[in-house]
């Protein structure tokens, strides 16, 4: 973790054995220490079965300015998203497949949530989290950017096999994922570019929200990396 980042680590003895790389690594990191009971770890990490050491980080969400300067090819955009697992999960499959950044969207959960935190698995460290901005002046941006706005929906009109086998996905692209419930509203969903559906080969009736943006970002990342 880069020097700033983790302010306090609260550890139990027991962890600061299991672990003492993370103890040194957060020293290292100018980080104080503390060495804390078990009820008092277990207090601040809000699981049932804590793993003994929780830390205490400054809020690192980024400005659009400072996403859009990287020149991402490829954006995740959680809208309306209210689970905060699954938008920690989306954050974690958004860093494994190379993603520019991430944009959370106003009426969404906030991804510095504990639980959020939690499913990121650290990912939320790694790249841009842009927290607040509304769709309607989101979408703009993203386009003035150079980027081609889709959004994933089960009902959309475009399947993601015919944007890979058309060469659609090459391109740099600022992928919508919506609500786990009831997806994306009709008016999100017209300002994309295209409405894109992953096809569903067996009989299941939909993918959850996660898989399904592994699913768009893996195939948008492929087809990238083969241009």
């Amino acid at each position: 973790m880069s020097p700033g980042v983790l302010l306090e680590l609260y550890v139990t003895p027991d962890a600061a054995k299991r672990h003492p790389e993370i103890v040194e690594a957060a020293r290292a990191a100018g980080a104080e220490v503390v060495r804390a009971s078990g009820e008092v770890v277990g207090s601040l990490s809000g699981t049932v079965t804590p793993q003994g050491m929780v830390g205490v980080c400054v809020r690192i969400a980024a400005s659009w300015d400072d996403l859009v300067a990287t020149g991402p090819t490829l954006v995740t955009v959680m809208a309306h998203a209210r689970d905060p697992g699954n938008v920690g999960t989306v954050i974690r499959c958004s860093d494994a497949a190379g993603v520019g950044g991430v944009v959370v969207t106003e009426a969404s959960v906030d991804p510095f949530n504990p639980k959020a935190v939690r499913a990121s698995a650290g990912s939320l460290f790694h790249l841009p989290v842009v927290v607040g901005p509304s769709i309607d002046q989101l979408v703009p941006a993203l386009r003035a950017a150079g980027l081609l706005v889709l959004a994933a929906d089960g009902a959309g009109s475009r399947d993601l096999d015919e944007l890979v086998d058309d060469g659609t996905l090459a391109r740099p692209t600022a992928w919508i994922f919506g609500n786990e419930a009831w997806g994306l509203p009709e008016s999100t969903r017209a300002l994309a570019d295209e409405v894109v559906r992953v096809p569903i080969h067996g009989r299941a009736e939909s993918l959850n929200l996660a898989t399904a943006a592994a699913v768009c970002l893996y195939a948008s990342a492929r087809a990238q990396r083969r241009t």
